[in-house]
C-alpha cells in the first residue's frame, strides 16, 4: 500500500509539473459583421487544431512554452495567420478578424427566411449569383447571367420576338416565382421579357432558392424563388462602361452603362443611380430574309436609396424605368404592319417599392412594412401579309404587406425566430388584338397570412416551419400551404438539408398564354378552358452540402435530389383551326404529371490563382397520361422542350490580378421539339429531337489604375459560343414555325469593352 501511494503522489506531481510548463490559447474570432462560427484554429507546429463555438470563441489548452503560428480558416473568408507566444502557466488572449474572400460561399443571404443568415446557416438552400459572376462570362442582362446557376436553364420561345423563359428544376416559368427586391412586381407579362429587359450593371446579386422553401414568398413558388437585389451605395463612387459586340459580323450588338453611388459623411443616406442603354441590330442566320435574332433598343434608369432615421428605424425607396422596342420578321426598316411577316413589341414600363423597417432597442424583434407595384403599357403587332394585327396591352400589380419578426434567445433550450405578417397583391391585365378575336381581361388578387418558426434546436440542427393562408379571387375556398425545411450540420464541413412544400397556382393566364406564335401560314393562339381549375404541388428536396478550406484551397461540393408532384396540371392541347386556319390550342387541366432528377455542383478555388464553378442537372419530366399536343400525332407523356441534362461551368485564372482569364460554358441537352405542319418542307406534325449543345465562351482582361485620379481602367475581349454551337436548321420564309426554335440563344459572337471607375 506504502509503494502505491508513493506512486500516485509522483504520478500527480509529474502531472501537476507538466501542467505548470504549459500555457493556453484562448480568443474571439470575429467576421465584418457577425462571430466567425465553427472556423478552424490550427497550430500546425504541434498538429494541434480546434473549432470555435456558436459564439466564435475558443481555447487551446496544455501547449508547451515557445513560438507558434496561429491559422485561422472558414468557409468564404481570407484564412488568417498570427504569431502567438506561450508562455508556462500563462493564457495567452488573442482577437482574430477574418476578412471576405473572392469566394461568396458563405455570403450573407436573405431570401430563404426574410432574415440575414449566412448561406451555410441558412435550413433553405441558397445560391447567389453576384456581379462577379455577370463580369466573367460578360453576362449583360439578368437572362445571360441565370445560365450560370445550377438547376436554372433559360430558354428561347420564339424565332421572332425571341422571348425567354427561365426553367428551374425542370418545370416551365410560371412556376417560378420572380422577385425584385424581396417582392412579387414581376407579373406574368413581365415574364415575356423581363429578364432579357434588366440590365446587369443594376443588380447587387440574385438569390436563387431552388424549390419551395419558405412560406414567406407566396404559393406560386413550386420550382423555385430567385431574387433580383438591386444595387446599394457603400461609398460615393462611379463606374462607365462599353461593350461593343458583333454576331458573326453581321449585327452589332452594344450596350452603355453608367452607374453612381452618393453616400453623405455620417453614412445614414445614400442613394445608387443606374442607367444602360443597349442598341441590337437584327440577325438573319439563314439568309431568307427573316430575322433569327430580333432588331431590340433598350433604355433603362433607376435607383435605389436608404435613410436611417436613426438606430431603429430605416427607409429604403427604390424605382426604374424600362423603355423597350423590339422587332422581329423581315422588311426590319419599315413598320411592322409593311412586312411579310412579323412581331413588333414596345414597352413602358415603371416599377418601385417603398419599405419601412423598425427594430427594437434590444434587437430581439422588428417590424417591416412594404407597398410596391408596377405599370406596363405594350403597344404590339403580329402578323403576316399586312395584316392589321396590332393589339394594345396594359398591366399593374400592387402589393402590399407586413412583416413582424421576434427573436426567442432561450426556446426550449435553443434560438427561435418568429416570423409572421399579411400580404395582399393586385395584378390587373388586358390584351387585345381585335383582328384575332384574341382578349385577356384577368383581374388576380391574392391575399395571404403566415407564420414562419425558425428554430436553431441546438448548434448542429435547425428546423424552419410555417404555414401560409391563402385566399385568391379565382379560388372559392381557401387554400393552406404548409412547408417545412431543415438543416443538421456535420462538424463544420459539411450540411445536410431537406424540405417539404405545398403550393398551388390558381387559374389563370400565364406568360405563354400572352404569347401568340406563328405556325402553318397563321398564328397559334391559346385559349383558357373556362373550366380551368387550380393545380396544386407537392415538392420535396432533400440535399448534402460538403465544403472544407485551409490555407490555400477551398473545395467542394453539393448534390440536390428533387421531386415535385403536380396536381390536375396545366396542359395545352391542340383543338384545330379556326375560320381563318389559325391553330388554337386549349389551356386545361390533366390528370397529373411529376419532376424529379438531381443536381450536382462542384467549386474549387486555389489560393485565388483559379476558380472553378460548375453544375448539372439529371431530370426527368413525365405526365400520368398522354397530351394531344397536336390534334394528328398520339398524345406525348414526355415534357416538350425539356432536356433531361443541362448544366454550365465557369473556370477564372487569376481572378484576383489585374490580368484575369475565364472560360464559361452552357450545356442543353437533347429535347422534344414540337414541328407543326405548313412550315416550309413540313408536310405533317413532327416531334423533333434536337441535338445537345455546348456553348463555349472565352473572355480576356486587364486593369490599369490610373494614380493620379485614384481610378481604375478596364479592358477586356473575348468571344461568346466560339464553337458556333448554334441550330442549324431554322424554318424559313413567312410560313415558319416560329416556336420551332431550341438551343443557344446566340452564336459566334465577339465582342470588346472598357470600363473605368470602381471596380
Amino acid at each position: 500500500m506504502k509503494i502505491f501511494n508513493s506512486i500516485s503522489a509522483c504520478l500527480l506531481f509529474v502531472s501537476a509539473l507538466s501542467h505548470a510548463q504549459s500555457g493556453s490559447i484562448k480568443g474571439l474570432v470575429k467576421t465584418q459583421d457577425s462571430a466567425g462560427t465553427f472556423a478552424s484554429v490550427r497550430i500546425s507546429e504541434l498538429q494541434r487544431a480546434t473549432a470555435t463555438d456558436g459564439t466564435g470563441h475558443f481555447i487551446l489548452k496544455d501547449l508547451p512554452e515557445g513560438q507558434y503560428t496561429l491559422r485561422t480558416s472558414s468557409i468564404g473568408y481570407k484564412p488568417n495567420s498570427l504569431t502567438v507566444r506561450v508562455k508556462n502557466g500563462d493564457t495567452s488572449t488573442v482577437l482574430i478578424t477574418l476578412k471576405p474572400s473572392f469566394s461568396s460561399l458563405n455570403d450573407v443571404v436573405i431570401t430563404g427566411t426574410r432574415t440575414s443568415r449566412r448561406r451555410l446557416e441558412s435550413p433553405v438552400a441558397v445560391n447567389v449569383l453576384d456581379s462577379r459572376t455577370f463580369n466573367l462570362t460578360q453576362s449583360n442582362t439578368v437572362s445571360e447571367g441565370l445560365c450560370f446557376q445550377p438547376g436554372l436553364r433559360m430558354e428561347t420561345d420564339c424565332q421572332t420576338c425571341n422571348y425567354t423563359q427561365l426553367r428551374m428544376n425542370g418545370l416551365g416559368g410560371s412556376y417560378s416565382q420572380i422577385l425584385i427586391n424581396s417582392r412579387p412586381v414581376f407579373t406574368s407579362l413581365m415574364s415575356l421579357y423581363g429578364l432579357d429587359q434588366i440590365p446587369a450593371n443594376m443588380i447587387d446579386r440574385i438569390e436563387i432558392v431552388r424549390g419551395g422553401g419558405s412560406v414567406l414568398y407566396g404559393s406560386s413558388a413550386i420550382a423555385g424563388t430567385v431574387n433580383i437585389l438591386t444595387k446599394e451605395p457603400q461609398s460615393s463612387s462611379f463606374t462607365l462602361s462599353s461593350n461593343q459586340a458583333t454576331t458573326k459580323g453581321k449585327a452589332a450588338d452594344n450596350f452603355y452603362n453608367v452607374n453612381a453611388n452618393v453616400i453623405n459623411e455620417s453614412k445614414n443616406a445614400g442613394t445608387s443611380f443606374f442607367a444602360s442603354h443597349r442598341s441590337r441590330q437584327a440577325y438573319d442566320a439563314n439568309g431568307d430574309g427573316y430575322s433569327e435574332i430580333s432588331r431590340l433598343t433598350n433604355n433603362s434608369f433607376g435607383f435605389n436609396s436608404f435613410l436611417k432615421l436613426n438606430r431603429q428605424n430605416r427607409l429604403e425607396v427604390n424605382g426604374w424605368s424600362i423603355y423597350e422596342e423590339r422587332r422581329g420578321g423581315n422588311k426590319i426598316e419599315e413598320q411592322a404592319d409593311k412586312a411579310d411577316q412579323s412581331e413588333y413589341r414596345l414597352h413602358n414600363i415603371l416599377l418601385g417599392g417603398i419599405n419601412y423597417d423598425h427594430f427594437s432597442k434590444d434587437g430581439n424583434s422588428s417590424l417591416s412594412i412594404y407597398l410596391a407595384g408596377q405599370h406596363t403599357k405594350r403597344t404590339h403587332y403580329t402578323g403576316i401579309d399586312h395584316a392589321d394585327a396590332w393589339g394594345r396591352t396594359k398591366n399593374h400589380s400592387l402589393q402590399a404587406g407586413l412583416q413582424y419578426n421576434y427573436t426567442f434567445s432561450n426556446f426550449l433550450g435553443g434560438k427561435n425566430t418568429v416570423t409572421t405578417g399579411l400580404e395582399m397583391q393586385h395584378e390587373y391585365t388586358y390584351d387585345q388584338i381585335s383582328f384575332y378575336n384574341y382578349l385577356i381581361d384577368q383581374t388576380v388578387n391574392l391575399g395571404g397570412a403566415f407564420i414562419q418558426s425558425d428554430w436553431e434546436i441546438g448548434r448542429h440542427l435547425t428546423v424552419l416551419s410555417g404555414l401560409r393562408v391563402n385566399k385568391s379571387n379565382k379560388v372559392s375556398p381557401a387554400i393552406l400551404t404548409p412547408r417545412l425545411s431543415a438543416l443538421y450540420k456535420l462538424g463544420s464541413d459539411v450540411q445536410l438539408r431537406g424540405s417539404y412544400a405545398r403550393g398551388f397556382k390558381a387559374p389563370q393566364a400565364f406568360e405563354a398564354d400572352m404569347h401568340i406564335a406563328f405556325a402553318g401560314g397563321g398564328v397559334s393562339i391559346i385559349r383558357i378552358d373556362p373550366n380551368l381549375k387550380e393545380e396544386t404541388s407537392d415538392s420535396f428536396n432533400a440535399s448534402i452540402d460538403f465544403n472544407r478550406a485551409n490555407e490555400l484551397l477551398i473545395y467542394g461540393f453539393t448534390i440536390d435530389a428533387f421531386h415535385t408532384r403536380l396536381h390536375n396540371s396545366f396542359i395545352l392541347e391542340e383543338t384545330g383551326a379556326d375560320d381563318s386556319g389559325n391553330q388554337q390550342l386549349l389551356r386545361k387541366n390533366g390528370k397529373g404529371s411529376s419532376v424529379k432528377g438531381i443536381t450536382v455542383e462542384q467549386r474549387l478555388n486555389y489560393n485565388q490563382k483559379f476558380q472553378l464553378e460548375s453544375g448539372v442537372t439529371f431530370q426527368r419530366s413525365t405526365f400520368e397520361q398522354g397530351v394531344a399536343w397536336s390534334s394528328e400525332l398520339p398524345p406525348s407523356r414526355k415534357y416538350l422542350r425539356t432536356p433531361d441534362v443541362y448544366g454550365y461551368y465557369t473556370f477564372t485564372m487569376f481572378p484576383r490580378s489585374r490580368f484575369n482569364a475565364s472560360i464559361s460554358g452552357v450545356v442543353t441537352g437533347s429535347m422534344k421539339v414540337p414541328h407543326f405542319a405548313g412550315a416550309p418542307g413540313i408536310n405533317e406534325d413532327v416531334l423533333f429531337t434536337s441535338p445537345t449543345f455546348n456553348e463555349t465562351n472565352l473572355k480576356l482582361s486587364y486593369r490599369f489604375t490610373i494614380k493620379s485620379i485614384a481610378q481604375d481602367l478596364q479592358i477586356y475581349a473575348g468571344v461568346q459560343n466560339i464553337f458556333d454551337s448554334y441550330q442549324g436548321d431554322f424554318d424559313t420564309g413567312k410560313n415558319r414555325d416560329s416556336n420551332y426554335i431550341y438551343g443557344p440563344s446566340r452564336p459566334f459572337t465577339m465582342y470588346a469593352g472598357i470600363k473605368f471607375g470602381l471596380m
